[in-house]
């Protein structure tokens, strides 16, 4: 399929938001063809399809679409269904993945633009409810930068806080660079129980209490943290099932975008308008690399954008599902 050969081949290529513009249309049209459930969604907006000319008049897909259709752009076999963990008796996203190799180079990009290679760090990854749960697309990302890390100290630990920690103790004593990425429970858990000093660490929080501890402000949570492991700053990840993008925030709960992926944040009370900057609202995401499925979606976080760009997460929508991504209240 040329058209779409030529679209991909132009999606790590963005740098300047004119590119971005002039790709999002051209992606929007691409997958409204394609896409049955996202076609009928626009069509019962009555969306003017053919006088769309900036990426803010293209209709988001409420995420909750993953859990009752099967949201794809073309017909294809796929490789690998992402699922999302949700909660127990909840119904679960399902993420349809064409190309995994297309995901792989959109996280390892990501990762090289906010931390530079993998191979330059240890990284262990802190996950249990993730690693019980068959289908997570942030595993599958994990377990490849761990691969691309090339350092045998990199892995995966379940509940062995003990274990994680000695581990950890003599990396600080062998002055090594460390990434720890976790689910924020467990994180809590072992700042609780193995407390360890180790300024140069970078803690990396995914969101998630999965149901195993009280929701907590986000200053509340990353003090906690900073004091455990007495490290200036507590890095964040901010993902989901339905993306194939993150977005990543080196301190202040401030997150920033890869450049073919954008926030855009809408009126709670009117979701096809769209808020400036400073205003809080429902978060709209654009992941041009979600070019199999649907890049536009309506997440059920709430957030705002800042002056300098970055956008913050400030909660969630009441009536929505506890999902694996950051999810702090305030």
């Amino acid at each position: 399929m040329p058209q779409f050969e030529n679209l991909k081949k132009q999606i790590f290529k963005i740098t300047s938001p004119d590119e971005f513009n002039a790709l999002a249309l051209r992606i929007f049209h691409y997958q409204y063809k394609n896409n049955s459930v996202y076609q009928k969604f626009a069509d019962n907006l009555s969306v003017n399809v053919s006088g769309l000319n900036h990426y803010t008049q293209i209709p988001f897909l409420p995420v909750e679409f993953f859990k009752y259709h099967k949201v794809v752009s073309g017909k294809f076999e796929p490789e690998v269904v992402f699922t999302s963990s949700g909660t127990t008796g909840a119904l679960n996203s399902r993420y349809f993945v064409k190309e995994l190799s297309l995901y792989e180079d959109s996280f390892l990009r990501t990762f090289d633009l906010f931390f530079g290679k993998p191979e330059d760090y240890i990284i262990l990854a802190l996950l249990p409810s993730y690693l019980e749960h068959k289908g997570s697309s942030l595993v599958y990302m994990a377990e490849k930068l761990i691969v691309k890390s090339g350092h045998r100290e990199s892995g995966f630990y379940l509940h062995d806080y003990e274990k994680l920690t000695t581990t950890l103790k003599r990396l600080q004593d062998e002055s090594r660079k460390v990434i720890l990425l976790g689910v924020t429970y467990a994180l809590l858990d072992l700042a609780e129980k193995y407390p360890l000093k180790f300024p140069g660490l970078i803690l990396m929080e995914t969101g998630g209490m999965k149901g195993q501890r009280k929701e907590m402000v986000r200053e509340e949570l990353h003090e906690t943290l900073k004091k455990a492991f007495q490290i200036n700053m507590v890095y964040s990840e901010y993902g989901m099932t339905e993306l194939f993008s993150q977005a990543y925030s080196k301190g202040y709960g401030k997150f920033h975008t890869p450049p073919w992926m954008k926030v855009v944040i809408r009126d709670t009370n009117d979701p096809l308008t769209l808020l400036p900057e400073g205003k809080s609202g429902g978060i709209n995401i654009i992941d041009l690399a979600n070019i199999h499925s649907c890049s536009f979606l309506a997440t059920q976080d709430l957030g705002k954008i800042n002056p300098d760009g970055s956008f913050e997460v400030l909660g969630r929508f009441d009536d929505s599902d506890v999902r694996g991504c950051n999810l702090m209240v305030q």
